[in-house]
Parts: C-alpha cells; structure tokens; sequence
C-alpha cells in the first residue's frame, strides 16, 4: 500500500484533501512543490515550526519536493547571521530542502516584469509622500482617490522608473505603483506600491540594487518562477491572494495555488518577530535564543526535542481558523518524547548533608544503575556512594505530618538504588535553628538488587555522594507572560504582561559527577525533580542546566 492510500485511510486534513484531489486530476502533471518562504530579519518561532512542518512535510509525504526560499526583499532589517540560524533550525526539525533560493535571485526578473506592468499601462511612478498615498487609499468603506501621477504616459514612467534603478533619487521620493482600481473593496486592489527605494547594502547583493520589490510583489511571483504548485501560507494572507492573482494574470506566468491555514498561536507565547526582538533590545531576555523565547533556538536550548516540536504541530492540526492552542499540549508533547530518550540522572536542588555513622569512612562504592529505563539499549552508569551524602531539605521533616514516608527521626526510607537508611539524629546550627546534618546508619543487607534485610519502606529517596558531588546552576524557567494572550489587548504594550519571575537561578545544586563532562545539549530526567537539559553556558568547573519541563503532565489526550 503506498503512503498515498494510507494516508487516505486516516482522517486528512483540508490541505491533503486539496493534494490528493489535484493529484488524482492530473494537476501540474502529477507534480508538488512547495516552498518555505521566511525573511532573514530575526529567529524562526513556534510559528514558522508549523510552516516547515506543513510545507516540508506535505511535500516529502506525497512524494514532492519543498524549496527553502529566503525573502530577502528589504535590505535594512536581513543579515547573513539569521540565514545561517534559519538554515540550522529547518534542518535541527528534520527537513532538508530540495533547493536554497532566495527572492534576490530574481530581481532582475521581478525588474523586467515591472517594466512589463508599465509597458501595459498598469504600473506608474508616484512622486507622492507615504502619508499622501495613505491618505488616497481611503478605507474600507470610503474609495480611495487617484493619484495626480496616475496618468502618466508609459514612457515617462519607464525613464523615472530606470532612474530610480540608477539612484537618482532618495529614499522615499518614488514609488512605483500598480495601477488596478482605487475604489476595489479590497484595499490591497487600491494601486499597491510594488516598488521602493531603499539605498542601504543588501547582504547578497552588496550595492548593486537600490530599488527593492515589495512582499506582495516578490512573493507570488518568486512561487511562479519556481513553479510552485502548492503555495501554503497563514490565514493573514487570504486578502493578498487577489492581488497575487491579478499579477500572474497581467504577467502570462505560472499560476501558483495559494491556500490559507491558521497560524500557530500557542497560549503564553508570542508568534512575532518584531515583538520578539523587542524583548531582546529591552533586555528583558538573553538573547533569541533565550530558553523562554518561542524560537526554535529558545526552544531548543531549553531541551525541547525536534521530534517533539514536530508531534505537538502534528496534534494542534491543520486548521481554517486561527484558535489558540495550550501550552499544557507543547508539554505533554515534549514530556512523551523525553520520557523515552532522557537519560537518568540524580541531582539534589537544596541540599542537606547526611553521614552514615557506621558505613566505613573514606570507602567509596560505585553503584550500578541505569541510564534509561525505558530504553533497553540504554545502559547503566556508575554512581558514587559514601558516607557522606546529600538528600533534598524537603525529603527531611523534624515534626512529620501523617503519612509522612520520607525520612524523618526514626523513620526509614530508601535511597534510590544504594540502600535503607534509618535517621538517628538531627545537628542544628545553634544560632537558626536550621538543620546542617541528619546522623543515619544505614543497613549493609539492605542494597537494591540485592535485598535479603526484610525491611519494609514506602519512601525512596534521590541523593548525591559528596566528596564527588558536582556544584550545578539550576535555571528554573517559567511562562515568560502572565496572561494566555499577551498581545490580544491592542490598546495595552504587550510588555506589561512579562512574567518578571520567568526565571530563578539556583547556584547551590549538587549532581553526579558524570554531568560535568556531558555535551551541551544533553537533556537528562533528574529523578524526582523534571527534565533538565546542559546549557552552552556551563563551564569546566560549572555546569549549567536548564529546567525543560516537569515531570507531572496536566494535558489528558482524547
């Protein structure tokens, strides 16, 4: 059974739907191609992840190919810096392109076929201010009034138009417009600006070009002259596909199917690059590829597994009207994958001292234990044990309550994987009161694997040899926002809803000395605490680990 017919077995989405009915009529002779058409001005976000996923993975499962097409129209905000993170985001999901473009690879072409708009009497050179020309373009209910420059002849238009290639003159003094119908009830029919000047140096082109196409006429034309046949774009450009239309109409060339899916709005995240980089110029994070941030990068830093990121875009489907999906969804998603790929680990966040009066001083044991249990081919690591350890202060209570099964005067508990212990005393520092160390003996027969002492506990547990013991920098990240939509309310700087308590950092952590040597990146469950993952920032001396997600999922799945 091919992947075609599988997939028709299942429930499909609009978009297969459309595919599978264009194919099955023979459409572009059985052809599909899409394209990933981001702008090189910021980090790609959760967003443009539900982008990559339907184009790239629409076109791999039906036997097309995708195009990574960078947009690079406007040479003031693009860098080379963000071509190089697009690229390495796009591949860290599992996608590769079938071509690298870029819109600059046609700007001669989009020149001709401006020259081709003017040649047919539908595009003229407007000498009108920014303000003026907004001011002609009435609103939505008020026709827009034509321009005193509407009416030039073809062939002043063609010389002012090649003198605004040539750089006679400044930014903002012409503009080159579509001539189509100022009174259209779509605004974008209300002759579209199609062409700027913009003397600024391109990151491609250098110095070479100083009039630069707008989106609107860069983007259906680029699909065009890449063939695309399947043009996959959000919902906010459904009111352009008009004027994409009308251009490759008036330009004869490859008509490019356009189709509208929601974007991806995810509850206490941002979907903006503006927005986002506001919160990197305002410091309010480290970086874009801050672990709060919804960038791929953030997100990647933060632990979140590209096959995560895939399955949580895969489940929040491929819908016709934007809707707000829960973050509780990204965290189970994530969860799931690292349930079954983390490896094990031990580390104490507030740590206590604990001596075992009668396990041999200056004798250190290394105790098996295994890295995943959830993977069979995971393997074991071994892990210090002395009598000098460190346990959690919360898994201590002086004056336990009932039904208290961690360790407690008297009580026993078991260390997880070493032995039962028995707590005989408490040492306080005379001045708090605080408690610095709890006496235990611990019983030899007791050893997990390996028990013949026949004591009952219900308590396990984590712990930390210390004369081993790693000193760690725990980043414990919350929501970076305090409300689900933090830029639904226009009237109010989404700014106000940041969450000034989104990160805490604990620098008296104590983990297993394996973790000092683990590769950035590595994500790890800490037994009883969460997933963590090895930050860049680590240092020989220091390792730092990022909170991923806890260990309790909220999110049922239907």
């Amino acid at each position: 059974m091919s992947q075609i017919e599988e997939k028709e077995e299942k429930s499909l989405h609009f978009i297969e739907q459309i595919i599978l009915d264009d194919l099955a009529d023979g459409k572009n002779k059985g052809r599909l191609q899409t394209r990933f058409p981001p702008e090189p001005n910021g980090y790609l976000h959760i967003g443009h992840a539900k982008a990559i996923i339907v184009n790239f993975g629409l076109a791999a499962q039906y036997g097309g190919d995708c195009n990574l097409r960078f947009d690079d129209t406007n040479p003031v905000t693009e860098e080379t810096l963000f071509v190089d993170k697009i690229r390495e985001d796009v591949s860290w999901l599992g996608y590769q392109w079938a071509k690298e473009c870029y819109a600059s690879d046609y700007f001669e072409t989009l020149y001709s076929f401006a020259h081709d708009l003017i040649d047919k009497g539908l595009a003229y050179v407007d000498d009108s201010s920014s303000e003026e020309i907004g001011e002609m373009k009435g609103n939505p209910v008020t026709p827009g009034k034509n321009s005193p420059y509407r009416e030039r002849s073809i062939a002043e238009n063609k010389d002012l138009f090649i003198a605004m290639k040539n750089g006679t003159f400044k930014d903002g003094e012409k503009v080159l417009r579509a001539k189509i119908d100022m009174s259209s009830p779509n605004m974008h029919f209300r002759d579209p600006i199609i062409y700027r000047i913009k003397h600024a140096h391109h990151h491609r082109t250098a110095d070479k070009w100083c009039i630069y196409p707008m989106y609107d006429f860069a983007h259906g034309q680029s699909d065009a002259i890449e063939n695309v046949t399947h043009s996959l774009c959000s919902l906010e450009f459904r009111h352009h596909r008009d004027l994409y239309d009308w251009f490759i109409k008036q330009l004869n060339i490859f008509p490019s199917r356009q189709i509208e899916f929601a974007r991806m709005n995810v509850a206490y995240m941002i979907t903006s690059k503006r927005k986002l980089l506001k919160l990197v110029q305002e410091n309010l994070v480290s970086g874009w590829d801050d672990p709060r941030m919804s960038t791929i990068s953030g997100m990647r830093r933060r632990g979140y597994p590209a096959k995560a990121i895939v399955a949580f875009c895969d489940r929040a489907g491929v819908a016709k009207r934007d809707n707000l999906i829960s973050m509780e969804l990204l965290d189970f998603s994530v969860r799931e994958v690292l349930n079954k790929t983390a490896l094990r680990a031990m580390a104490v966040l507030d740590p206590v001292k604990v001596t075992l009066s009668n396990f041999p001083e200056n004798q250190v044991d290394w105790l098996s234990m295994e890295n995943n249990p959830e993977d069979p081919e995971g393997g074991t690591r071994l892990v210090p044990f002395s009598n000098h350890l460190y346990i959690e202060k919360d898994d201590f209570s002086e004056n336990p309550p009932p039904k208290y099964f961690r360790l407690a005067p008297g009580q026993l508990v078991r260390l997880k994987g070493a032995y039962i212990i028995k707590c005989d005393e408490v040492v306080k520092n005379i001045q708090t009161g605080e408690v610095v160390e709890i006496i235990c003996s611990y019983f030899p027969e007791s050893k997990s694997g390996q028990d013949t002492s026949g004591l009952k506990v219900k308590g396990t547990l984590h712990w930390i040899e210390a004369s081993h013991a790693v000193t760690a920098e725990i980043r414990d990240y919350e929501r970076l926002f305090t409300v689900p939509e933090p830029t639904a309310e226009e009237d109010i700087d989404f700014l106000s809803f940041v969450n000034k308590d989104s990160l805490k950092i604990n620098v008296s952590a104590k983990v297993e000395p394996s973790l000092l040597t683990a590769n950035a990146g590595q994500t790890y469950q800490f037994l009883r605490q969460g997933y963590y993952c090895k930050d860049k920032d680590s240092t020989g001396d220091v390792p730092v680990f990022n909170r991923t997600v806890g260990l309790k999922d909220s999110f049922v799945t239907k």
